[in-house]
C-alpha cells in the first residue's frame, strides 16, 4: 500500500502537496478523489490526489502531514482530466491548483459508488431519439457532406456560414450521428444568454439527453450535471459555456464550437486565463474526437489555419430559404450633426426606418456597446468629472437607481447635484448607454414596448430566459442592448437593427480592433430579416471612409481579413507570432514602475527585441492596484516552453526581491 499521495490544494502555487497516508486510509485513496488536508494556517482544506507513492521528501527535515479524511469512494476527476488540468496550467502560466479552484463545483458532494447508478437508464437508450431530425436546404446538405469529408482528412473543421444559413440544423445532423456511434458531444457557446434559445430546440430532438451546464446555475446543479457526467448514464450532449470543458467526458467524440471567434470564451480574471475554444481543441484531439468550429465571422487565427490547410474549410454562402443578407446603410453622424439632424443619439434615417417597421409590426433592435445612462457626468462650469477613487476610470451614471457606478470594480455613490470642486449645479450627461437609450426610444416612440438586455438586466438566469421569450414571442417591439444582441440569436420578425456608434469599437488601442468591430457588426446587421424579407441595417458613424465599414456594407469578410493580414505580418502580431502578455501590480506606483524597468532589462537580455514596453493600459488602476505591462511577441519558431520556463524563473526571482515581495506578476498567453 502507498504510504505517500501527491495532492492539488486549489491555491496559486506552484506544485503539488506531499501527504502521509495513514494505514486505515490506504484502501481508500484513488487518484482523483477528493481529501481532506491540513495546509498552511489553516485546519483544513479540500485537495484532489492526483499520485500515490512510496517515495518520502527528499529532505528530511520537511515535516509530513497526514491527510484527515478521504472525501469520495470512486473518484470525481478523471485522470484525463487531471492530464488536460496540467496542460491548462503549463500552457497558461498558472498553477493546477488555479485551474482546479475554477473547474470544480463547490457544492460538489461526495461522490460513492452508487453515484454510477442511480440515474435512470432508460434515459439513455442508444437509439432514442425525441423528434425527425430537421429537414436540411440543398445548401446545408452539401455542407453537412462537406464537413463529413473535411473531418475524415483534418482532425477540425472551420464552418464559415452566413448569418442565418442554418449552421444549427447542421449541428443537429452532426450531433444525432456521434450518439449513434455511442459518443458523447461538448457543444460550446460564448454567452449563456444564447443557452436558452439552443436549448429548446436541441431538446426538441434529443430530450433528456441533453444536460446544460453554465455559472448562471446554482452550485447544486452544476454538481448535479457533473455527478451525472461521472455516473452509467451521463448526458449524451452537453451545452455549456467555457466552464463545460472541465466537465468529465467518458467518451468524447465530437466538439462544437459555436460563434468560434467570440472573444467570451477567454477568461480575463482570474487564473487560470484560458481560452475555452482552444483548451477544447485540445481535450478533443486527446479524446480522439472531431471539432467543428462555426461561425459566420471566423476569427482571423483560425481563418488562417483553414486557409494554410491545418483545418479544413466548408463555407455555406446563402441564407436558409434563400433570404437575401441585410441592406446596410451607412449613416454620417459627424455631417448629421452639423446639419443639427440627430436627435440625441438617433439619426433621421434611423427613425424613419424604427417607425416604419413598428407600423409593419416588425421588430427592431439596437446595439450599443456602453451600459448605463451616461458614460460621464461633467461640470460645464469647471470640467470637473467624477472618477472612481480605486480606479483610473470615470464613474458611469445609471439613471433608474441614481448612482454611479464604476464599472471596473463596482464602487458606487449616489449622483451628486452639485460640483465638488466650484459647488456648481450645472452638471451635464456626456454620452449614451443602454439605459439613456432605451429612455429616449420609449420618449420618441411611447406606443412602442421596449426592453433593455444588457450585464444590468440579466443578472439573472430566469431575466434573460424572459427578454428573449417575450422578444421572440412578439411580445417587445423593440430591444436595446449591448454586445448580448450581436450573439447567434434567432428572431424571425426583426426587420431593422441600428448600430448606434461604430466608433466606439473602432476607436480601440488594440491591432484586432478592426477585426472585432467586422465580426460584432457583420453579427448583429444578421439579426435582421431572418426569414421572408430583407432586413435594413443602419451603421450610424462619424468615420464613413474607413476601410472596415465599407467591407461591412458589402459584407467582404476575405476583403477584411486580406487587408489585417498584410498588416500583421509587417508588424509581427498573431497568426504570425505568439503574444505573452506580463502584468505587474501593486498599490505603490513608484514600486511598479522599478518593478516593470527591471523586469524588461531583464527580459531584453533573455529575448531581445522581442520585448515591447513596458507601458500603461488603458486603465492604469483598478482596486487601487496601479498596472503595468509587457508585451512579448515570439515567431513560432522559438521552443516556447523554455521561454515560459524562463518568465517563470524570473517572477520568482523578482518577487524573492524585498522591494517586490507585496507585487502581483501574472502572464497573459494568446491575450485577447
Amino acid at each position: 500500500m502507498a504510504a505517500f499521495v501527491d495532492v492539488i490544494i486549489p491555491v496559486p502555487l506552484q506544485g503539488l502537496f506531499t501527504y502521509a497516508l495513514p494505514a486505515d486510509l490506504q484502501p481508500q485513496a484513488k487518484a482523483g478523489c477528493r481529501v481532506i488536508v491540513p495546509f498552511g494556517n489553516k485546519r483544513s482544506t479540500t485537495g484532489i490526489i492526483v499520485k500515490l507513492h512510496d517515495m518520502p521528501p527528499a529532505d528530511p527535515s520537511v515535516n509530513v502531514k497526514d491527510v484527515i479524511e478521504i472525501v469520495d469512494e470512486v473518484p470525481c476527476i478523471l485522470p484525463t482530466q487531471l492530464s488536460l488540468w496540467q496542460w491548462i496550467a503549463d500552457y497558461y502560466m498558472c498553477s493546477v491548483g488555479e485551474v482546479f479552484k475554477a473547474a470544480v463545483p463547490g457544492k460538489l458532494k461526495p461522490l460513492t459508488r452508487s453515484t454510477y447508478s442511480r440515474f435512470d437508464a432508460s434515459t439513455n437508450s442508444p437509439c432514442l431519439m425525441e423528434g425527425a431530425l430537421p429537414s436540411l436546404s440543398p445548401a446545408q446538405s452539401a455542407a453537412l457532406l462537406g464537413i463529413r469529408e473535411r473531418l475524415k482528412e483534418h482532425p477540425v473543421c472551420l464552418l464559415q456560414g452566413v448569418t442565418s444559413s442554418g449552421k444549427t440544423e447542421i449541428y443537429t445532423h452532426l450531433i444525432s450521428e456521434a450518439i449513434a456511434h455511442g459518443k458523447q458531444v461538448l457543444y460550446l457557446l460564448p454567452e449563456i444568454v444564447l443557452t436558452s434559445q439552443l436549448t429548446d430546440r436541441l431538446q426538441a430532438v434529443f430530450g433528456d439527453r441533453l444536460g446544460v451546464y453554465h455559472s448562471k446555475f446554482t452550485d447544486v446543479q452544476r454538481s448535479h450535471v457533473w455527478q451525472r457526467q461521472l455516473s452509467a448514464q451521463p448526458f449524451d450532449i452537453i451545452v455549456g459555456v467555457r466552464s463545460s470543458v472541465f466537465l468529465p467526458f467518458q467518451r468524447l467524440g465530437l466538439v462544437i464550437v459555436d460563434e468560434e471567434h467570440e472573444v467570451n470564451f477567454k477568461q480575463q480574471e482570474p487564473a487560470p486565463r484560458y481560452n475555452a475554444r482552444n483548451v477544447a481543441l485540445v481535450m478533443a484531439a486527446r479524446a480522439h474526437a472531431q471539432t467543428l468550429l462555426g461561425t459566420a465571422t471566423p476569427s482571423f487565427e483560425s481563418y488562417y489555419l483553414a486557409r494554410t490547410g491545418r483545418y479544413g474549410l466548408i463555407q455555406l454562402t446563402e441564407r436558409y430559404g434563400r433570404v437575401q443578407l441585410p441592406r446596410v446603410e451607412i449613416v454620417d453622424v459627424k455631417e448629421q450633426r452639423r446639419r443639427k439632424l440627430m436627435l440625441g443619439a438617433f439619426s433621421q434615417r434611423l427613425i424613419e426606418e424604427i417607425r416604419s417597421a413598428l407600423e409593419s409590426r416588425q421588430q427592431v433592435i439596437l446595439f450599443q456597446n456602453r451600459r448605463g445612462y451616461a458614460p460621464q457626468v461633467q461640470c460645464h462650469v469647471c470640467g470637473w468629472v467624477p472618477s472612481c477613487p480605486r480606479c483610473d476610470v470615470p464613474m458611469t451614471l445609471h439613471a433608474r437607481s441614481s448612482m454611479m457606478t464604476c464599472h471596473y470594480c463596482g464602487y458606487t455613490v449616489p449622483v451628486p447635484t452639485r460640483c465638488p470642486a466650484c459647488e456648481s449645479a450645472d452638471l451635464g450627461k456626456h454620452g449614451f448607454g443602454t439605459e439613456r437609450i432605451e429612455d429616449d426610444i420609449q420618449k420618441l416612440f411611447p406606443e412602442a414596448r421596449v426592453v433593455r438586455m444588457d450585464l444590468d438586466t440579466t443578472t439573472t438566469r430566469q431575466a434573460y430566459e424572459k427578454i428573449i421569450h417575450d422578444f421572440a414571442s412578439g411580445q417587445t417591439d423593440i430591444l436595446v442592448g449591448t454586445q448580448m444582441v450581436t450573439k447567434g440569436l434567432d428572431f424571425e420578425n426583426v426587420s431593422v437593427v441600428g448600430i448606434l456608434s461604430a466608433d466606439t469599437m473602432l476607436n480601440q488601442p488594440d491591432f484586432r480592433a478592426y477585426e472585432r468591430a467586422f465580426q460584432m457588426m457583420s453579427q448583429v446587421a444578421g439579426r435582421a430579416g431572418r426569414r421572408e424579407r430583407q432586413g435594413t441595417v443602419i451603421l450610424q458613424t462619424m468615420t464613413t471612409d474607413l476601410p472596415v465599414i465599407n467591407h461591412i456594407v458589402a459584407n467582404d469578410f476575405d476583403a477584411a481579413y486580406r487587408e489585417q493580414m498584410l498588416e500583421r505580418r509587417s508588424f509581427a502580431y498573431p497568426p504570425f507570432t505568439r503574444l505573452v502578455m506580463v502584468y505587474f501590480k501593486h498599490r505603490q506606483l513608484h514600486t511598479i514602475e522599478a518593478l516593470a524597468r527591471e523586469a524588461t532589462v531583464q527580459l531584453r537580455h533573455l529575448l531581445g527585441t522581442r520585448v515591447f514596453g513596458p507601458d500603461e493600459p488603458p486603465v492604469g488602476r483598478v482596486h487601487n492596484l496601479f498596472i503595468r505591462r509587457i508585451m512579448l511577441k515570439l515567431e513560432s519558431k522559438l521552443p516556447i516552453t523554455e521561454v515560459k520556463k524562463q518568465l517563470m524563473e524570473l517572477r520568482s526571482q523578482l518577487l524573492e526581491q524585498k522591494a517586490y515581495a507585496s507585487a502581483h506578476i501574472f502572464f497573459d498567453v494568446d491575450p485577447l
